[in-house]
């Protein structure tokens, strides 16, 4: 009883200090997966997020007050997604720079419209986020319509003549790449030999991998996540087939290479020009490696999503989350990713995408810069 008691008082000593430093700082807060098969992007956003914080604080803060980080977790799951934007738009959290999953983003969005905080994701691809003519979204990142054109650009230029099958995992990210990617191969007149789904969280996929090997299939894009592709290429290798595997952004995490070994040589991928490479990241990406952490993936667009909101309310002279979005779409912001620009929709005006390879090493390469 006495243990009880004194648990009772720590945590109640721990919330009075919590709401302490909420009452002195501004509270804003990084959602994506911090635990499930997405977890290796959760933590890029959680790097990026804390990096930004600790560099905006020691520069003073913004109208005389510091930030104050708080971290959510959606395991990239829709329920939890939409509870945790509920939990932040009841604490009148002003800014939330997530989420990760598209199939989280947008039933968040919602709660987040209705509780009056402003939405930046670094990550969610999927157009439907901002279609929806919502108030609080924005993102720094593409959209599946335009990574699509590029995917399907590169194999019509490459697979002319060849068999490419088409998979997806039936998530709002994946089976929308999947299907923008159809869509722009059969504008081309390029039709595909197979198009099939399979369930994120399978780990079983023979029974599709046979049929790529009775099909003779040359190339298959995944429209999913990195953890099915990377056992999708393995049980193709395993049955040996030389099949090129294709995907798009959600394959930027060196997990992927040791989920497959050197069986990642050759993948493909589409993703933004490496922002790591960037002018405008240099003395970022270089704190990042005095800590030993590579910035790669949504990490700097996560940092990127923070700089535009900052920068906003510096300019607005308040956090208020209407006037905050009214003047991001307002004008430019200088980030780690370049000067960025946003439409009436939440979307960035210049768009860049580009096809990365794998090689034996767990090492990607930008193999079309110029969209060759």
């Amino acid at each position: 009883m006495k243990s009880l008691k004194l648990i009772g008082l720590a945590l109640g000593a721990s919330l009075a200090l919590s709401t302490t430093a909420l009452a002195q700082d501004i509270s804003i807060a990084v959602v994506g997966p911090m635990t499930g098969g997405e977890s290796a992007f959760g933590r890029q956003m959680k790097n990026g997020a804390e990096q930004f914080v600790a560099d905006f604080n020691a520069a003073g803060g913004v109208l005389g007050k510091k930030l104050a980080l708080q971290i959510g977790d959606d395991a990239c799951d829709p329920k939890q997604a939409r509870s945790v934007a509920e939990k932040f738009a009841s604490a009148k959290i002003p800014f939330v720079a997530g989420h990760f999953c598209s199939s989280s983003s947008i039933p968040a969005s919602e709660a987040y419209a209705d509780g009056n905080v402003l939405q930046i994701t670094p990550a969610s691809t999927n157009p439907l986020f901002t279609e929806r003519k919502l108030w609080n979204v924005a993102r720094v990142c593409g959209r599946d319509d335009q990574q699509g054109l590029v995917a399907a650009d590169y194999i019509v230029k490459n697979y002319k003549g060849k068999n490419v099958a088409i998979l997806n995992d039936k998530t709002t990210y994946g089976k929308g790449l999947a299907d923008e990617t159809k869509k722009a191969l059969n504008k081309a007149g390029f039709t595909e030999k197979m198009f099939e789904s399979y369930n994120k969280g399978d780990k079983d996929f023979n029974s599709i991998v046979s049929r790529l090997k009775r099909d003779n299939i040359d190339l298959v894009f995944v429209g999913g996540y990195h953890q099915e592709a990377g056992l999708i290429l393995r049980q193709m290798r395993d049955q040996g087939l030389k099949t090129v595997l294709m995907a798009g952004d959600a394959m930027n995490d060196k997990e992927f290479a040791s989920i497959t070994g050197p069986a990642a040589e050759g993948t493909l991928f589409t993703f933004g020009p490496d922002p790591r490479n960037k002018a405008t990241a240099k003395a970022i990406v270089e704190k990042f490696k005095a800590k030993n952490i590579d910035p790669e993936g949504y990490t700097l667009y996560t940092y990127a999503a923070m700089q535009v909101w900052t920068q906003a309310v510096a300019k607005a002279k308040t956090t208020d989350p209407k006037k905050v979005m009214e003047t991001i779409k307002a004008s430019d912001w200088d980030t780690v990713l370049g000067k960025l620009g946003f439409d009436a929709k939440g979307d960035i005006k210049v768009i860049d995408y580009v096809v990365y390879k794998w090689d034996a090493k767990g090492n990607y390469t930008e193999i079309n810069p110029k969209g060759s």
